[in-house]
């Protein structure tokens, strides 16, 4: 029988956005993604330090993709562990763990493309430099398939879900279907208007996956919903459906409102269809209605027993 754990937030600044790791306090405890170069230090080490943790005793560094918000803290945490700690990343997107350059050619090769900005590429480039705390080897490839042992009888099962990136991964602590998806699970895409994903076959499919082969009953995803003034909540995990607060919510995470309701439609895999306004209608004129049957599509939905910590669904934007 697998040990109960508990899995504490540990929130990082950027801007308006806050990063978000997870501290999976086992015997060998883990860390779930890094945020970015100045992470570990700022947003880390304290949260660690309030709950009686220090951040030398991490022995196990888990990164569900290889976005730039995910992987930049990578090396300054390792080093603050005495480089002690396991660092396991999925072979596809482990060239971003190891250079830089990686991901401007994933820049020029995606979303560059579509930009008509010449000064994209140095872009790119200065941020890489800026947030990216330092080039590495993982010390562990995974596939998916593998189980890493945590000690104490804690194991951790790790889960191809390809689509937001090609080496996407979801760590599942076993016995209590804990799940850590980082991107691969989303409420409002990216913050900068593409899709977040690069393969939306995959992505679905791995939607579909977690859905009917994982069953979570807690999602602990990338990036926090943001508030209206643009601050992040503070929610540590995600509910896959509405329904009321679990009784078994943390009194130690605050409580976050609840997003709008097309949130949740997005979250569960369905999207309302506005019937478009006429060019030459006023613009406070009245759009006839759309048939229920015509204005929402088939797509997956999450189990009705799903539970989580609080109201907050969440997730965010993807990697700029």
């Amino acid at each position: 029988m697998t040990q109960a754990v508990d899995v504490h937030p540990l929130v990082s600044p950027w801007g308006r956005f806050g990063l978000y790791s997870f501290y999976i306090d086992a015997p060998e405890p883990a860390i779930v993604d890094t945020g970015i170069a100045s992470s570990p230090a700022e947003g880390m080490a304290p949260a660690l330090e309030a709950i009686g943790r220090r951040i030398e005793d991490v022995r196990w560094i888990l990164l569900t993709h290889g976005h730039i918000d995910h992987v930049g803290g990578a090396h300054a945490l390792w080093e603050l562990t005495g480089r002690r700690a396991e660092v396991v990343i999925h072979e596809a997107d482990a060239p971003m763990l190891r250079s830089r350059r990686a991901h401007v050619e994933e820049y020029l090769t995606g979303r560059g493309r579509y930009l008509d900005d010449p000064g994209g590429e140095a872009k790119v480039t200065a941020a890489t430099r800026a947030v990216i705390s330092g080039e590495m080897e993982p010390t562990l490839l995974v596939r998916g398939g593998e189980t890493l042992s945590l000690g104490g009888g804690v194991t951790v099962s790790v889960h191809a879900v390809p689509g937001h990136t090609p080496g996407s991964v979801a760590y599942v602590v076993d016995g209590q279907r804990s799940v850590f998806t980082g991107d691969a699970v989303q409420v409002h895409g990216a913050a900068n208007g593409f899709p977040g994903y690069t393969d939306p076959g995959a992505y679905r499919a791995g939607l579909e996956y977690l859905r009917d082969g994982i069953r979570p009953r807690r999602l602990y995803l990338g990036h926090p919903y943001r508030r209206a003034d643009g601050t992040p909540s503070a929610s540590s995990s995600t509910r896959t459906r509405p329904g009321r607060p679990s009784p078994r919510a943390s009194t130690s995470r605050a409580a976050s409102p609840r997003p709008p309701a097309d949130a949740w439609r997005r979250a569960c895999g369905t999207r309302t269809r506005r019937t478009p306004r006429s060019p030459a209608s006023p613009r406070n004129s009245a759009t006839p209605a759309t048939p229920p049957s015509s204005r929402r599509r088939s797509s997956p939905r999450w189990p009705a027993t799903a539970r989580t910590s609080n109201r907050t669904c969440s997730t965010g934007a993807s990697s700029p």
